[in-house]
């Protein structure tokens, strides 16, 4: 007999969760969940039975140092956005996204840092 899994959450380790959930919320457009809070934000997935991206605080946090390991990154996540990696790159930057200099995809991908450190890459995918 084999177990059967569903996944139901990702969260990231971050010093202010409401903030973290607010840049993913305008890069993304997912909807907060309402019992966010300073120490717990989420942002709801589809239609409230998909998976929930929750952001906890975490005193003394370390953001990771990509692409160095000095602190690992732990955790890498990726978002398909339209054919155009300049203007998703543009709202990102706007929004307080980082971009290392190191970029190791050429033009099929963009690696970024959310506020709190947390890499993540943007891929061609309309």
């Amino acid at each position: 007999m084999s177990l059967q899994m569903q996944l139901s959450a990702i969260t990231l380790d971050c010093p202010d969760p409401m903030a973290l959930a607010v840049f993913y919320q305008q890069a993304t457009g997912l909807e907060l969940h309402p019992k966010s809070d300073d120490e717990f934000a989420g942002l709801n997935c589809g239609d409230g039975n998909g998976v929930l991206v929750g952001f906890q605080r975490v005193d003394d946090y370390r953001a990771p140092s990509w692409p160095d390991q000095v602190v690992p990154q732990q955790l890498h996540i990726c978002f398909k956005v339209g054919d155009d990696l300049g203007e998703a790159e543009a709202r990102l930057l706007e929004l307080g996204a980082g971009k290392p200099e190191h970029q190791p995809h050429g033009t099929k991908a963009r690696v970024f840092t959310d506020p709190a450190g947390h890499p993540f890459c943007v891929v061609r995918g309309g």
